[in-house]
């Protein structure tokens, strides 16, 4: 799977972890999908390398998802740490 696939993933796990994980996060839609795409390359990341999971299957493999989503998840409340300082 290519770059190009983790972008579309990322886009699409950043609005779903939005979703999961509603609040101040600041930053609006665009800044949710950009923290998506990488929390979608910081999921793949963990997933391969700290539990051996296969993330690079294919487009519609659920760890492909689940994981990518995690990491979303990861990146949105690091966000929000951050964001809440700054505040």
């Amino acid at each position: 799977m290519g770059f190009l696939s983790w972008i579309l993933i990322g886009l699409i796990a950043g609005a779903i972890a939005k979703a999961i994980l509603p609040g101040k996060q600041g930053g609006g839609w665009i800044a949710t999908l950009l923290l998506g795409i990488v929390g979608a390359l910081l999921g793949g990341w963990i997933g391969s390398a700290l539990f051996g999971a296969s993330t690079n299957d294919g487009f519609f493999d659920l760890a492909t998802w689940i994981w990518a989503i995690i990491g979303s998840l990861i990146v949105l409340v690091i966000w929000g740490f951050i964001s809440k300082k700054r505040a």
